[in-house]
């Protein structure tokens, strides 16, 4: 039981660290997007990169932060019933919809393993004015998918614990806040 532990927490505490440097990515789409603001209206000379440089790092911002995300329980959720259930009845629907979760993050990571490689293998660009390369945006979609199909496990696992009412799983107000999940 502690090795699954460890693996809950290790899986848990790499999201979060992935999420929290991921995170930072914010400010550089911002720096890129207020630089490109100044070079076209203070001095009348647009640039050809920060555009698609800030739509690239966005796109690995949006595919890398998906586990953590799960991790802190921020993906969004239907409500109208759901809320008003008890823990051991919800934890029952969250393993029910799983599978679906599972179907799709699955054939996502498949999919994009494809592409990512293909990508890699001939060392794709964007074929724009830039033409800069696209392949390490294109390997951030298996990574970011991997990291949320291993938190998807964390919680399936969590979720199988509270619907079986195991003793070991005890959830407290720390564990969110530490990054522990049991």
């Amino acid at each position: 039981m502690r090795a699954l532990t460890a693996f809950m927490n290790g899986v848990t505490r790499l999201n979060d660290f992935i999420g929290r440097w991921v995170s930072l990515l914010v400010f550089a789409m911002f720096a890129f997007l207020l630089l490109e603001v100044g070079f076209r209206y203070l001095l009348g000379s647009p640039t050809v990169w920060t555009n698609e440089l800030t739509q690239m790092l966005f796109g690995v911002y949006a595919v890398m932060s998906g586990g953590y995300i799960m991790a802190h329980r921020g993906h969004v959720n239907v409500d109208l019933l759901y809320s008003h259930l008890g823990p051991r009845v919800q934890a029952g629907l969250d393993i029910f919809t799983s599978t679906m979760f599972f179907a799709f993050t699955l054939a996502l990571f498949y999919f994009g393993y494809d592409m990512a490689s293909e990508s890699v293998a001939s060392f794709e660009t964007t074929y724009s004015a830039w033409n800069p390369p696209i392949w390490p945006v294109k390997v951030a979609i298996p990574l970011g998918t991997g990291l949320l199909i291993l938190q998807g496990v964390v919680k399936l696992l969590q979720d199988i614990a509270i619907a079986l009412d195991l003793d070991y799983y005890k959830p407290s107000e720390t564990d969110d806040e530490q990054g522990d999940v049991l």
